[in-house]
């Protein structure tokens, strides 16, 4: 459910991730699209439906309850679109449900395995699953090591069928790291060929957004297109920049203007008095804050977009409030800001739109949590630029 207290609104453009998806797939040949947590704050079922519409086959959840929602909105077709679960059952029911609702989850620890050979006994088909690996992300997933009892459980499992395996790339996003990219990879090889040996003939799944674009020999036989899909290039800033090169940001997040006023010289604003101003100047407070998933440690060191410029948060951001500086608009000869304009924390227009990238930087984090988070607020739907 998205925050309801509030007067942000999240701007979601169906026609970037679209075009994300197609550029990614057509750089691997197979892209699933990874739609999990919400689609990283982009709505799962809306993002699913459009992605399927642009000939997505293959979509990517976390929970097994994330999965049964998508199946249940019906924006899919269980005869011609997968779903998976990337972390497989956790809860009791979560085992019941993956058979009748079609649902691949991923499996990767004998905990696990074993309760679901115990659930899908009795089945009239093998369940398909996914084996999870790791590889070097020291996380979840069977080993190597583990591989023999791996597949002396399988033996003993007539209701698993296992039809993919996969595993996950640590550094694939990092042009200084690509050893333990190939190190990873090898590991993955060695794995299928075991598999293989034992007489499984599975579809191997290795890359993500970085390896999709920078590492081709890791595309097997699927891909996972992830925060790329949502306009994030992974090598931005790095000497692999332009193998991101194409990608649209999908989000963008506008809040009100609640009031303008002079800020006298000397005056403080905000708590704390972070903030003194230096001379006579107009500001502006913005209806948005830390309630609104927009964090207090973007005080004093981030910028909005107003009538297309970048105007500087001044003083500390509050619970559903933030104060900016005006002086910009005047130095560009803009439009002079007034209540009830929109300002916009993510996106906008003109030389002053916020890229995610931007704020991330801004605000000590990734993309990933600044669309995860900022993605919680009302959202509106939308077919090309908002501008």
């Amino acid at each position: 459910m998205s925050i309801a207290y509030n007067k942000l609104q999240v701007i979601i453009d169906l026609d970037a991730i679209c075009h994300n998806w197609q550029l990614l797939n057509q750089r691997s040949g197979n892209a699933i699209a990874v739609v999990k947590s919400d689609a990283y704050g982009h709505g799962l079922v809306e993002t699913s439906r459009a992605l399927a519409e642009a000939g997505a086959t293959t979509f990517a959840v976390g929970t097994v309850e994330e999965a049964l929602e998508l199946r249940q909105s019906g924006v899919l077709d269980p005869a011609a679109h997968r779903v998976i679960s990337l972390l497989g059952p956790i809860d009791d029911w979560e085992y019941a449900t993956l058979a009748e609702h079609r649902i691949l989850p991923f499996i990767g620890n004998f905990a696990q395995l074993s309760k679901l050979a115990e659930n899908t006994a009795r089945l009239d088909a093998p369940l398909p699953i996914s084996l999870k690996f790791d590889t070097g992300m020291s996380r979840l997933g069977f080993t190597l090591e583990t591989i023999g009892q791996l597949l002396a459980v399988l033996d003993n499992a007539p209701g698993l069928l296992p039809v993919m395996v996969s595993s996950h790339l640590a550094t694939g996003d990092e042009p200084g790291n690509t050893a333990y990219v190939t190190r990873q990879s090898s590991d993955f090889l060695d794995i299928l060929t075991k598999l293989s040996t034992a007489g499984y003939r599975v579809e191997a799944n290795l890359a993500n957004s970085g390896a999709i674009l920078a590492h081709p020999d890791t595309h097997h036989d699927s891909q996972r297109a992830g925060i790329a899909m949502y306009g994030t290039n992974p090598f931005l800033g790095t000497p692999w920049e332009a193998k991101g090169q194409g990608l649209r940001q999908a989000m963008s997040v506008s809040a009100p203007v609640l009031d303008v006023h002079t800020l006298k010289q000397g005056q403080c604003v905000s708590y704390g008095c972070t903030y003194t101003a230096p001379q006579d100047m107009r500001i502006a407070i913005i209806g948005a804050g830390y309630a609104d998933c927009y964090s207090r440690l973007l005080t004093n060191h981030a910028s909005l977009c107003l009538h297309g410029t970048q105007v500087p948060i001044i003083g500390r951001v509050c619970m559903q409030m933030v104060a900016v500086d005006l002086r910009p608009l005047d130095e560009v000869g803009a439009k002079q800001a007034q209540v009830g304009d929109s300002a916009w924390l993510l996106g906008g227009t003109g030389d002053g739109y916020v890229t995610a990238d931007q704020l991330a930087a801004w605000w000590g984090t990734i993309t990933y949590e600044v669309f995860c988070l900022l993605g919680m607020n009302k959202k509106q739907f939308i077919q090309g630029d908002i501008s």
